[in-house]
């Protein structure tokens, strides 16, 4: 584990599974239904249970860049908050979207006075977004929300794959020391 402080709230990056984070809340990289399907949806979705779906349902979906919020259900978390990232392309909207996945999700959280919680590496799995480019916006984006008065305490970036764990370690590390 990774650990920085940023003005009165740490940022940690961790190897593992989103699914057995103990904060208060998990982000979700999801799909504009907010379904279950592959990758870390998929994953919580089914550590969840059904009635996440039931409630999903009733969401009305969630368009690229924005967030919403459910109970946890039989994950460890109190809450979920989905977020659905862009699709890459290359363009530059695409960076426009990923950053507004990071913002409406701490905004969220906030609003919902909620003090800890976990992000997976939003659209670098199925979305195709490349780990290294995703990595920089997910950290400059946390480190410049968590700069400004917030009461989100801790906010841990969840990495699954090896690789994609050195990556994040790197840039992480290289924004910090900036």
């Amino acid at each position: 584990m990774t650990k920085y402080l940023i003005n009165n709230s740490i940022l940690e990056l961790v190897k593992g599974d989103i699914t057995n984070q103990d904060t208060e809340a998990i982000v979700n990289a999801a799909n504009k239904r907010l379904a279950p399907g592959g990758g870390v949806a998929g994953a919580i979705h089914r550590r969840a249970g059904p009635l996440l779906w039931k409630e999903c349902q009733s969401l009305g979906g969630c368009q690229t860049g924005q967030a919403k919020i459910t109970k946890g259900y039989n994950l460890p978390n109190r809450y979920i908050i989905h977020t659905v990232g862009p699709v890459y392309s290359g363009k530059e909207q695409d960076k426009i979207d990923l950053k507004a996945c990071y913002i409406n999700s701490l905004q969220l959280a906030q609003k919902n006075n909620i003090s800890s919680i976990s992000f997976p590496a939003i659209s670098t799995g199925t979305f195709g977004y490349p780990v290294e480019e995703a990595s920089q916006i997910a950290f400059k984006t946390i480190i410049d929300y968590l700069k400004r008065k917030t009461t989100i305490k801790i906010v841990r970036m969840v990495i699954y794959e090896d690789y994609a764990f050195e990556i994040h370690k790197q840039i992480l590390k290289r924004i910090v020391n900036d």
